[in-house]
């Protein structure tokens, strides 16, 4: 019952606190492997194998049950035309638990854990081009992100021989997700026909030149909200762990690719400063091919215009819809080994490939139900369509390179260090994922305070990086040669007990 009853307080503390999650991947899922630079593949010393090598825990000399806090504080800034503006400042919890039992003459050893896999996300306050008052000023908008994974499940290895060990490990994936920003669309997705004697549609009176008679858009934006995202997806991994004696051993897992669909979503759609925008641009053209006219009747001659076209602006340009989103998690193989010439020092390096190219490819967005009748005309839909946001990732290659020194039975030193080439191109990069930090630096230790307890801690800093986006973006215009940058802090704090 007692088991039950921190499974249970440690569940709500995952579901509540790991929502915030802010930050790339993990590099490290407890402190002792962070101290290390997450050195852990071929590393078989505490229950993070749950979520890195499973077949590892086959070798730990003891039950283990391992609690980890760590907090990460993001630094994020972000530059272009418009801004030069660093993102609000946050504090994120990420929790997570393992625990491993092997019977008595037992070949097997079972595992069960639950960690914070990782996430990225951004809370800006900037300018944009097209959101301005009646005054020419800036109507700052919210640029916010907020992605989150978890997961965790059972695991099972056997061992083979005194050396050889396999393992597998069933994983429950959840996921959560919302975005608040400016998006931006090609005229090209408003498919209504605006004359159905030439066929023109608005994305093709959108696009034209302004002085064939067009408005003179390269692409139309919206302000959206997309909340409530959430998904859930099963996955699994199966490692292999050799130790060839004591000094050296070695490790190998493959963890399987994880489709997630994002249900019961909402999204907001306000177009209002776009047709605003639109708006004055009629009104204008009118003043200027009808110089004798005033500003009102240019006005009730763009009323007109619109009404022509089956836009009724009294109904405004705001809508909601139910929202649907995919994605998935990337296939991964690593492998690691660990080297002890000496009882005291342990040193360890694993090698990582993230299959994010396949993974995150784009994100595809489903948007039904939308009831508002001029948003729906421009689109030429009844309320429902889906649209590809861009991402165009790219694989990844990450090495991690960590020791231990035991400068007491009560006190053990950890240093390490990890590179892992950035899998954001830049003609995708945006403020709102900024998912591009390449470097990190760790340290931490343990504090034995008795044979079978253990405080382990451990700092990383997460190197700034800067990435320019290309010119032109594929995401939007207003990325167009921005610059975002993305530096990281993580304190963790694990206690390991023996039983």
């Amino acid at each position: 019952m007692r088991k039950f009853t921190v499974f249970t307080l440690f569940m709500l503390v995952l579901t509540v606190a790991g929502l915030a999650q802010n930050g790339t991947r993990l590099i490290g899922f407890d402190a002792k492997t962070t101290g290390r630079g997450g050195v852990s593949t071929g590393f078989f010393d505490n229950t993070s194998l749950l979520m890195t090598n499973p077949a590892g825990i086959s070798f730990l000399k003891e039950n283990m049950l391992e609690a980890d806090f760590s907090m990460m504080i993001p630094k994020l800034k972000f530059t272009n035309t418009f801004n030069n503006s660093e993102g609000n400042s946050h504090t994120y919890p990420l929790p997570s638990l393992g625990i491993t039992y092997t019977p008595k003459k037992s070949k097997v050893t079972l595992g069960l854990g639950f960690f914070t896999n990782g996430g990225m996300g951004s809370d800006f306050n900037l300018n944009h081009q097209l959101f301005k008052d009646q005054n020419g000023n800036y109507v700052q908008q919210e640029y916010y992100s907020k992605f989150a994974v978890m997961q965790g499940g059972p695991s099972l290895s056997y061992r083979f021989s005194n050396n050889f060990s396999a393992g597998i490990s069933a994983h429950m994936y959840y996921s959560m997700m919302d975005f608040r920003m400016p998006y931006s669309l090609s005229p090209n997705e408003l498919k209504g026909v605006v004359n159905p004697q030439t066929g023109m549609t608005f994305g093709q009176m959108f696009s034209a030149p302004q002085s064939q008679g067009g408005l003179g858009y390269n692409e139309v934006t919206a302000y959206a909200k997309m909340s409530d995202l959430a998904a859930f997806g099963f996955g699994g991994k199966i490692g292999l762990a050799y130790k060839v004696n004591e000094m050296f051993s070695l490790g190998l897992s493959y963890t399987l690719p994880v489709d997630l669909t994002y249900k019961n979503g909402k999204a907001d759609m306000d177009m209002t400063y776009q047709m605003n925008d639109a708006f004055g641009r009629v009104v204008a053209g009118y003043m200027n091919n009808y110089p004798g006219i005033n500003q009102q009747q240019a006005m009730d001659s763009a009323m007109t215009a619109f009404t022509q076209m089956g836009i009724d602006l009294s109904l405004g340009a705001i809508a909601s819809y139910d929202l649907e989103n995919k994605l998935s998690m990337p296939q991964q193989i690593s492998f690691g080994f660990s080297y002890a010439p000496n009882k005291k020092f342990r040193f360890g390096m694993d090698f990582e490939w993230l299959n994010w190219k396949k993974a995150f490819e784009k994100m595809e967005l489903n948007m039904t139900g939308g009831q508002n009748a001029n948003i729906n005309r421009m689109l030429g839909n009844t309320g429902s369509f889906s649209l590809n946001f861009p991402l165009s990732w790219k694989d990844t290659y990450i090495i991690h390179a960590g020791g231990e020194y035991d400068f007491s039975k009560l006190f053990t030193f950890r240093a390490g260090f990890v590179y892992g080439t950035n899998p954001v191109p830049e003609s995708t990069v945006f403020p709102v994922f900024p998912a591009i930090v390449e470097n990190h630096v760790t340290a931490g230790g343990t504090l034995n305070l008795s044979k079978k307890f253990s405080v382990n801690f451990a700092y990383e800093m997460a190197l700034n990086k800067e990435l320019t986006a290309t010119n032109p973006s594929t995401v939007a215009a207003e990325y167009n040669n921005s610059t975002s940058s993305l530096q990281t802090m993580l304190f963790h704090l694990s206690l390991t007990w023996k039983y």
